[in-house]
Protein backbone atom coordinates (compact mmCIF):
# COMPACT_ATOMS: atom_id res chain seq x y z
CA UNK A 1 0.00 0.00 0.00
CA UNK A 2 2.77 2.49 0.81
CA UNK A 3 4.27 1.67 -2.52
CA UNK A 4 1.25 2.92 -4.67
CA UNK A 5 0.51 5.85 -2.14
CA UNK A 6 4.42 6.08 -3.10
CA UNK A 7 3.70 6.75 -6.80
CA UNK A 8 0.38 8.24 -6.70
CA UNK A 9 1.87 11.03 -4.54
CA UNK A 10 5.16 11.29 -7.12
CA UNK A 11 2.86 12.19 -9.78
CA UNK A 12 1.28 14.77 -8.03
CA UNK A 13 4.25 15.99 -7.11
CA UNK A 14 5.64 16.63 -10.44
CA UNK A 15 2.25 17.21 -12.39
CA UNK A 16 1.87 20.14 -10.13
CA UNK A 17 5.77 21.25 -10.10
CA UNK A 18 4.73 20.62 -14.15
CA UNK A 19 1.38 23.06 -13.91
CA UNK A 20 3.17 25.77 -12.37
CA UNK A 21 5.33 25.96 -15.60
CA UNK A 22 2.97 25.11 -18.21
CA UNK A 23 0.00 27.10 -17.25
CA UNK A 24 -0.58 30.57 -17.93
CA UNK A 25 -2.93 31.33 -15.86
CA UNK A 26 -1.59 32.99 -12.62
CA UNK A 27 -4.62 31.23 -10.58
CA UNK A 28 -4.26 27.90 -12.32
CA UNK A 29 -0.85 28.18 -11.38
CA UNK A 30 -1.45 28.51 -8.10
CA UNK A 31 -3.49 25.97 -7.70
CA UNK A 32 -0.98 23.37 -9.17
CA UNK A 33 1.52 24.37 -6.40
CA UNK A 34 -1.03 23.64 -4.15
CA UNK A 35 -1.38 19.99 -5.66
CA UNK A 36 2.67 20.08 -5.82
CA UNK A 37 2.42 20.78 -1.84
CA UNK A 38 -0.02 18.67 -0.78
CA UNK A 39 1.78 15.69 -2.53
CA UNK A 40 4.88 16.59 -1.46
CA UNK A 41 3.04 16.37 2.23
CA UNK A 42 1.87 12.79 1.51
CA UNK A 43 6.09 11.74 0.69
CA UNK A 44 6.62 13.63 4.75
CA UNK A 45 4.36 10.99 5.85
CA UNK A 46 5.29 8.33 3.98
CA UNK A 47 8.76 9.14 6.20
CA UNK A 48 7.34 9.05 8.69
CA UNK A 49 7.42 12.99 9.46
CA UNK A 50 4.24 14.33 10.68
CA UNK A 51 5.50 17.73 12.14
CA UNK A 52 6.90 18.35 8.53
CA UNK A 53 3.62 17.41 6.23
CA UNK A 54 1.16 19.20 9.23
CA UNK A 55 3.17 22.36 8.71
CA UNK A 56 3.66 21.40 4.63
CA UNK A 57 -0.27 21.74 4.42
CA UNK A 58 -1.12 24.25 7.16
CA UNK A 59 1.24 26.88 6.42
CA UNK A 60 2.40 26.35 2.83
CA UNK A 61 -0.51 24.51 1.07
CA UNK A 62 -3.07 27.19 3.03
CA UNK A 63 -1.29 30.18 4.60
CA UNK A 64 0.84 31.07 2.01
CA UNK A 65 -0.90 30.21 -0.96
CA UNK A 66 -4.06 32.46 0.00
CA UNK A 67 -1.43 35.08 0.20
CA UNK A 68 -0.50 33.77 -3.49
CA UNK A 69 -4.10 34.30 -4.56
CA UNK A 70 -4.58 37.51 -2.94
CA UNK A 71 -1.43 38.99 -4.48
CA UNK A 72 -2.57 37.40 -7.87
CA UNK A 73 -5.94 38.97 -7.44
CA UNK A 74 -4.72 42.12 -6.51
CA UNK A 75 -1.89 42.78 -9.01
CA UNK A 76 -3.64 41.51 -11.65
CA UNK A 77 -2.86 40.13 -14.75
CA UNK A 78 -1.98 41.50 -18.13
CA UNK A 79 -2.94 40.54 -21.56
CA UNK A 80 0.46 39.98 -23.01
CA UNK A 81 2.17 37.06 -21.14
CA UNK A 82 5.77 37.56 -20.03
CA UNK A 83 7.16 35.90 -23.32
CA UNK A 84 5.64 38.27 -25.57
CA UNK A 85 6.80 41.06 -23.41
CA UNK A 86 10.49 39.42 -23.65
CA UNK A 87 9.97 39.23 -27.22
CA UNK A 88 8.82 42.90 -27.98
CA UNK A 89 11.94 43.89 -24.94
CA UNK A 90 14.66 44.29 -28.09
CA UNK A 91 18.01 42.91 -27.08
CA UNK A 92 17.34 43.10 -23.06
CA UNK A 93 14.21 40.59 -23.74
CA UNK A 94 16.51 38.36 -25.81
CA UNK A 95 19.57 38.65 -22.70
CA UNK A 96 17.00 37.51 -20.27
CA UNK A 97 15.71 34.88 -22.03
CA UNK A 98 19.57 33.24 -22.15
CA UNK A 99 20.01 34.18 -18.70
CA UNK A 100 16.88 31.88 -17.60
CA UNK A 101 17.99 29.50 -20.02
CA UNK A 102 20.97 29.12 -18.19
CA UNK A 103 20.01 29.12 -15.26
CA UNK A 104 17.19 26.36 -15.75
CA UNK A 105 20.05 23.85 -17.54
CA UNK A 106 22.40 24.95 -13.90
CA UNK A 107 19.63 23.60 -12.04
CA UNK A 108 18.92 20.58 -14.20
CA UNK A 109 22.26 19.88 -13.88
CA UNK A 110 22.10 20.17 -9.96
CA UNK A 111 19.32 18.40 -9.50
CA UNK A 112 20.83 15.31 -11.88
CA UNK A 113 23.99 15.07 -9.90
CA UNK A 114 21.83 14.37 -7.06
CA UNK A 115 19.54 12.15 -8.42
CA UNK A 116 22.40 10.17 -9.50
CA UNK A 117 24.49 10.46 -6.97
CA UNK A 118 22.33 9.69 -3.66
CA UNK A 119 19.08 8.07 -5.27
CA UNK A 120 20.42 5.70 -7.50
CA UNK A 121 22.67 3.93 -4.61
CA UNK A 122 19.83 3.89 -2.12
CA UNK A 123 17.61 2.19 -3.94
CA UNK A 124 18.65 -1.23 -2.65
CA UNK A 125 18.61 0.54 1.18
CA UNK A 126 15.94 0.13 3.54
CA UNK A 127 16.96 3.54 5.01
CA UNK A 128 17.41 4.36 9.06
CA UNK A 129 15.41 2.72 11.39
CA UNK A 130 12.49 4.55 12.72
CA UNK A 131 12.85 5.24 16.39
CA UNK A 132 10.18 6.78 18.37
CA UNK A 133 10.80 9.74 20.92
CA UNK A 134 10.99 13.41 20.93
CA UNK A 135 14.16 13.73 19.14
CA UNK A 136 13.15 11.21 16.39
CA UNK A 137 13.01 12.31 12.76
CA UNK A 138 10.05 14.77 12.04
CA UNK A 139 9.80 16.16 15.52
CA UNK A 140 9.57 19.44 16.66
CA UNK A 141 12.58 18.96 18.41
CA UNK A 142 14.61 17.57 15.84
CA UNK A 143 13.70 20.36 12.85
CA UNK A 144 14.32 23.11 15.67
CA UNK A 145 17.90 21.40 16.37
CA UNK A 146 19.04 20.85 12.55
CA UNK A 147 17.17 24.86 12.38
CA UNK A 148 19.61 26.35 14.20
CA UNK A 149 22.61 24.53 13.72
CA UNK A 150 23.44 22.66 10.87
CA UNK A 151 20.88 24.22 8.70
CA UNK A 152 21.25 27.85 10.51
CA UNK A 153 22.76 30.00 6.84
CA UNK A 154 20.42 28.12 4.80
CA UNK A 155 17.20 28.98 6.82
CA UNK A 156 18.60 32.72 7.37
CA UNK A 157 18.96 33.48 4.08
CA UNK A 158 15.43 31.45 2.83
CA UNK A 159 14.17 34.33 5.42
CA UNK A 160 15.49 37.11 3.23
CA UNK A 161 14.44 35.83 0.45
CA UNK A 162 10.89 35.73 1.55
CA UNK A 163 11.25 39.52 2.77
CA UNK A 164 12.10 40.29 -0.25
CA UNK A 165 9.60 38.49 -1.88
CA UNK A 166 7.13 40.52 0.03
CA UNK A 167 8.35 43.81 -0.34
CA UNK A 168 8.36 42.83 -4.41
CA UNK A 169 5.16 42.08 -4.23
CA UNK A 170 4.31 45.61 -2.45
CA UNK A 171 5.89 47.04 -5.11
CA UNK A 172 4.51 45.61 -7.99
CA UNK A 173 0.59 46.17 -6.41
CA UNK A 174 1.87 49.65 -5.94
CA UNK A 175 2.45 50.23 -9.37
CA UNK A 176 0.01 48.06 -10.67
CA UNK A 177 -2.83 50.57 -9.15
CA UNK A 178 -0.55 53.53 -9.71
CA UNK A 179 -0.39 54.40 -5.90
CA UNK A 180 2.56 56.82 -6.49
CA UNK A 181 4.02 59.28 -3.91
CA UNK A 182 4.24 63.56 -4.75
CA UNK A 183 7.93 62.85 -3.95
CA UNK A 184 7.87 60.36 -6.85
CA UNK A 185 7.27 62.37 -9.29
CA UNK A 186 9.38 64.47 -11.71
CA UNK A 187 9.70 68.33 -11.53
CA UNK A 188 8.18 68.43 -14.72
CA UNK A 189 5.14 66.74 -14.06
CA UNK A 190 2.94 69.36 -13.23
CA UNK A 191 1.25 69.28 -9.84
CA UNK A 192 -0.41 65.53 -8.57
CA UNK A 193 -3.90 64.93 -9.41
CA UNK A 194 -6.81 65.88 -7.04
CA UNK A 195 -8.23 62.88 -4.57
CA UNK A 196 -11.63 61.92 -5.53
CA UNK A 197 -12.58 62.43 -1.69
CA UNK A 198 -12.02 66.31 -1.80
CA UNK A 199 -15.15 68.29 -2.79
CA UNK A 200 -15.11 69.59 -6.76
CA UNK A 201 -16.55 72.71 -8.08
CA UNK A 202 -17.68 74.31 -4.25
CA UNK A 203 -18.69 77.86 -4.75
CA UNK A 204 -16.80 80.55 -2.63
CA UNK A 205 -19.67 81.15 -0.34
CA UNK A 206 -21.29 78.68 1.22
CA UNK A 207 -24.08 78.61 4.28
CA UNK A 208 -23.20 77.29 7.61
CA UNK A 209 -24.75 74.74 10.14
CA UNK A 210 -25.82 78.22 12.13
CA UNK A 211 -27.83 79.73 8.91
CA UNK A 212 -29.87 75.98 9.09
CA UNK A 213 -30.93 77.08 12.89
CA UNK A 214 -31.86 80.67 12.17
CA UNK A 215 -28.49 82.15 13.03
CA UNK A 216 -26.22 84.12 10.12
CA UNK A 217 -22.98 83.24 8.55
Amino acid sequence: MSSVLFFIAAIGVLAGAIGVVVLRNPIYCVLALVVHLVALAVLFLLLRAEFVAAIQVVIYAGAVMVLYVFVVAYVGGEAENIGARLRSAGPTGAALRRAGAILAAALLVELLIALLGTGLSAINRHGAAYTPGPQAYGTPAYIGKLLLTRFLLAFEIASFLLLIAAVGGVVLAGRSTGAVRDSDQAPGDGPPPESPSEPMGVPAITGSMAEGVGGSA
